[in-house]
């Protein structure tokens, strides 16, 4: 296997020698299941990075302005410390396009079965006895669903992840954002039919709020707004990383210490200055903050990495 051999050549390689990067495959509901796994060590723990919401890639871009290749860096500076990882593309997305037959009819806890798929393929090529999940922004509450359901985890680390359903957070998302006040109204009606569990009408919809409302994922947004990330991380055994940058024009702090009081035990770290795509800004201009979503050139904050790989080189596995 692919993985495999990206293990064994890294084991070849002089201990200084670069990390090993790699196209790596799991199984699928239909098709395959495909990433990158940047290797950096046969003894290396290994940390499965599960992408936020919408088309995003495994490098952590998309289509709607989001370039930052969040994903990508956060892998390389990992790899620095020791650490391997596996960055994938979403089932119906990409290089899984053939993974699935319809993308717009896939749920969360589906994801969720493509992150155990991928844990006991990582596993079985490695030898690892456990991987780390990595979730940022919608792939943390993927990762606490799978997390939920048992299986091969070290533990979790959650990034800029929500602490209360995703109703809650769209609302206060919707408010802070003057280009929904023309909207808003439209917005939170929509909103609350989807909560009810209903389909909503979207023929006078305005175009502003199509990509989130369209009918083709409205099945999906229904699933997501049934989820509650405080109760799924409640009573969770095994080690927690909660990071929460406080720049974060996404999420408020109060979505990490939500998180915490589920899991009391659950490490959480504010990191200043950090922005929703992990990158450090200087004020709090929004249109600065907003910029670097679209900028590779602007590297991942270091105390993101800082606190992941400190925290995995200091737990230990189950």
């Amino acid at each position: 296997m692919r993985l495999l051999a990206a293990l064994m050549l890294a084991a070849a390689a002089p201990a200084a020698a670069a990390p090993v990067e790699s196209f790596v495959e799991a199984p699928g509901p239909v098709g395959t299941l495909k990433g990158t796994m940047l290797a950096a060590g046969p003894d290396a723990p290994v940390v499965l990075i599960i992408p936020g919401s919408g088309p995003t890639d495994r490098d952590g871009n998309n289509a709607r302005g989001i370039a930052g290749s969040i994903y990508r860096q956060l892998a390389d500076s990992l790899a620095a410390r020791g650490i391997s990882s596996v960055r994938i593309d979403k089932r119906g997305m990409f290089a899984s396009g053939d993974a699935v037959r319809d993308p717009d009819a896939v749920t969360l806890s589906d994801y969720a079965t493509d992150v155990r798929s991928w844990t006991a393929t990582i596993r079985q090529n490695t030898g690892v006895p456990c991987v780390w999940l990595l979730g940022h922004s919608e792939g943390g509450l993927v990762a606490l669903i799978a997390a939920k359901k048992g299986g091969d985890f070290c533990g979790l680390v959650l990034l800029e992840t929500a602490g209360r359903p995703l109703g809650q957070t769209l609302r206060d998302e919707f408010k802070a954002n003057p280009a929904m006040a023309p909207v808003l109204k439209q917005a939170m009606a929509a909103l609350a039919t989807l909560e009810a569990g209903k389909p909503v009408d979207t023929t006078n919809m305005s175009p502003v709020l199509l990509p989130l409302f369209r009918p083709e994922v409205q099945k999906f947004v229904i699933d997501v707004l049934a989820y509650d990330p405080g109760a799924l991380l409640s009573g969770y055994p095994r080690p927690v990383l909660i990071l929460q940058g406080d720049r974060d024009l996404q999420l408020a702090p109060e979505d990490a210490r939500r998180l915490q009081k589920s899991d009391p035990k659950a490490r959480l770290v504010t990191l200043p200055g950090v922005n929703h795509v992990l990158k450090q800004v200087a004020s709090a201009d929004r249109a600065a903050n907003v910029a670097t979503y679209a900028n590779p050139a602007v590297p991942i904050a270091p105390s993101v990495v800082e606190a992941i790989a400190g925290f995995v080189e200091a737990a230990k596995g189950p």
